[in-house]
């Protein structure tokens, strides 16, 4: 399924110095996922990090925004 980004999640993405394929990796294999609504909460440990995606799906995959978890 493909994969956009809003604005919101690109700056997020850049500022916090993360990688895009951090993000689909996560979205892909999730280690845990929760739903509320139309909105998917997915997290994966990748790399030494936890990485925490919010996106909707509807034609395609929506990421809202992305973040690090701090250990």
């Amino acid at each position: 399924m493909e994969i956009r980004y809003t604005s919101h999640a690109k700056i997020q993405i850049e500022r916090r110095k993360l990688e895009k394929v951090w993000v689909e990796e996560t979205i892909k294999s999730p280690d845990i996922t929760k739903k509320e609504g139309n909105k998917f909460y997915v997290i994966k440990k990748l790399n030494g990090l936890v990485i925490k995606v919010i996106y909707v799906k509807v034609k395609y995959i929506k990421v809202i925004t992305v973040f690090e978890i701090r250990k």
